[in-house]
């Protein structure tokens, strides 16, 4: 029998996002998956009609109050352990992916026991043939980490697998023997670096992290503004990189770190004067269900 896959969904009050998404995964081409959507404490009915869409297709995980992105998944993971899955994937509600996502990644990591993390190649929603994601890198002396690829159109430039720093949250895929020794993600960001910080901790441990081009999902942001840059994202990003590399960067480090923080600074400044950062704290995002 091929390994046992949770696919688990996180959604806050996003219904038909999440059902769009799940029309994407019971396509999948993989034999034993086990779908999983995790309600974060949301009101707007998604539990009832995730059951009325695809009954005892896909096990609806209530939470009575959102606990924001990393707590929410961490019940899942618990979940998919406990009914010993050997491999568990996060994946965000305003996505969908290519049937043979799942097949791929898996085969992937197969190929290799020390492999821990895999992730697909990911695009923008619209234009669909742009690049969100190619993998991810991580740079200690700027204290930042960025997405490899991010918005140039697929010329198959990306299309070979390789090793990188983190996957993002947005769509990845763990080893569950991996996750039995690092531990699940740390609650201790509410958003963003959560991806980061768990593939940081499977690196110290010797776990490869493997970006996969041959697995596709499409995520809905706007490839234009790279997704509607709102006070709650600006300010965790900021807190939650401050929370990753003061753990992970080197003391000298710590002359390098301010000037590139400096300069990023400056340019959030700069997308608020062009009206490029919304003056909201958007909900959709405060939930943590949104991995951007």
């Amino acid at each position: 029998m091929s390994p046992s896959v949770y696919l688990l969904v996180l959604t806050y009050n996003g219904r038909e996002m999440v059902l769009a998404c799940l029309e994407s995964v019971m396509q999948s081409s993989y034999d034993n998956l086990h779908v999983v959507v995790i309600d974060n404490g949301g009101s707007d009915g998604t539990p009832e009609a995730v059951r009325e869409a695809w009954g005892d297709r896909a096990e609806v995980l209530r939470i009575e109050h959102n606990v924001k992105f990393s707590r929410a998944n961490n019940e899942g993971i618990r979940l998919a352990l406990k009914c010993g899955a050997d491999y568990v994937m996060l994946l965000n509600d305003d996505t969908v992916m290519a049937p043979e996502t799942v097949s791929e990644l898996v085969k992937a990591a197969e190929s290799d026991p020390a492999i821990g993390f895999v992730g697909p190649k990911i695009y923008y929603w619209k234009p669909d043939d742009q690049i969100w994601f190619a993998g991810g890198l991580i740079f200690p002396a700027r204290g930042t980490a960025a997405h490899i690829g991010i918005r140039e159109r697929d010329h198959g430039q990306y299309d070979e697998p390789r090793d990188v720093d983190y996957i993002t949250g947005c769509a990845m895929m763990g080893r569950c023997a991996m996750i039995e020794r690092i531990g699940l993600l740390d609650p201790a960001y509410k958003a963003y670096y959560e991806d980061s910080d768990w593939c940081t901790r499977a690196a110290r441990a010797g776990w490869r992290r493997v970006y996969v081009p041959s697995g596709r999902v499409w995520h809905k942001i706007s490839a234009s503004t790279g997704g509607q840059l709102t006070a709650y994202k600006v300010y965790h990003k900021l807190r939650s990189g401050f929370i990753f590399f003061r753990r992970y960067s080197r003391w000298y480090h710590l002359f390098t770190i301010p000037l590139f923080q400096i300069f990023d600074v400056v340019r959030v400044l700069l997308l608020v004067a062009r009206g490029r950062v919304a003056n909201t704290w958007n909900e959709k995002t405060a939930s943590g269900a949104d991995h951007e």
